[in-house]
Formats: structure tokens, sequence, C-alpha cells
């Protein structure tokens, strides 16, 4: 299946492929795909986790008791608190980011769901998601699992990127795009 896939490939996709066959035979591909989103937003919100990830100055030692600390305050058990330790103990926890990338790509073809990357200048709200899923599946024929990104330099509008295809609706591109007209009529 990892062969198939060009984004689960390396490493990542190694680590992305045991952790799904695992997963998939103990029926738990939801549970350990909510924690490593959980683990992965911890990530994203905290420059001390990052650092602790990332660094290779922490000893595995020191990165694992680091990690037990954070997986308990989060809640994260079972398969994927054991897989981040296996993770951390091959000194291998630096690639964590993009494991869970690969096996979200693992989940999303078993359940027959294609990924849409989504850059929004502001959160959108559960009613918003529902409605830009409702749209791209209706464009796509499949479910969509949306990967949504804030940026809030794009103005407003959103940036969609759905396999190879994209459309970009931001007011930062539609301002660039005036503003180039401007130059070439004037």
């Amino acid at each position: 299946m990892a062969a198939e896939d060009p984004s689960v490939s390396g490493v990542s996709g190694r680590y992305a492929t045991a952790l799904f066959e695992l997963a998939r035979e103990e029926k738990s591909i939801d549970a350990v795909k909510a924690d490593l989103e959980k683990f992965e937003t911890m990530l994203n919100e905290s420059a001390d986790l990052k650092r602790l990830v990332r660094s290779p100055v922490f000893s595995a030692d020191a990165q694992a008791k680091a990690l037990n600390a954070v997986l308990d305050k989060a809640g994260i058990t079972g398969t994927s608190a054991k897989f981040l330790k296996v993770l951390t103990a091959n000194r291998r926890l630096f690639a964590v980011t993009d494991v869970i990338r690969a096996f979200r790509a693992l989940v999303a073809k078993f359940k027959g769901e294609v990924t849409a990357d989504v850059t929004v200048a502001e959160q959108l709200s559960d009613k918003n998601l529902d409605a830009l899923k409702t749209a791209l599946k209706s464009v796509t024929g499949k479910d969509v699992a949306l990967n949504v990104k804030v940026d809030p330099s794009i103005i407003g509008g959103l940036v969609v990127k759905l396999g190879s295809r994209m459309v970009d609706g931001s007011l930062r591109t539609k301002l660039n795009s005036i503003k180039h007209a401007m130059k070439e009529a004037g």
C-alpha cells in the first residue's frame, strides 16, 4: 500500500504504514488518528514541545521522560502513546509530523476519502466547514477530509488545494491581480 502512494515513503512512510496496519488489526484507526491529531495540535501550539521533538541535543532518555509527561497531560494512551514512545526510543521523534501526515494519507485512502488543504484568513465556523466539505464532495464524488491552515496574510477568502488542482480565491491574490492590471493600463 505504501509503495502506491507517493506521500507515504521513506522513514516516515514505513513508521506510518506499521502504525496503520496495527491500528487496523486493533480496529482503532479513528482513535489513533484522533490521538495523533491531538499531539500534532499540541506540537503546533508549543515551541518547547517542538524544540524537544526536533532537537538532537536531548538524549533519548530525556525525550522519553518529557514525552511521557506530555502524553499523560494530553490523555493520549494505548497504541498512539506506545507508538510515540517507540519513535522516541528509536531516535525518530523528529519525523513525527511527517509520520502523522503519512498516517492521515493512509487512513484517507483506506476510507476512500480525499484530503483538501484549505488555507483561510481566520478560523472557519463548523457551519462553514460543513458547507465547504459538501461543496468539495459534490465536485469529487468522494468524502473530503479538510486540512485547514489559518494564514492571516491572505486577508480574506480561501485557497483550496485538492490533489493537483488549486483554487485561489484569496483577497490577497485578487488585489495583486488588480494591481498588475493597473500597472499595465497606466
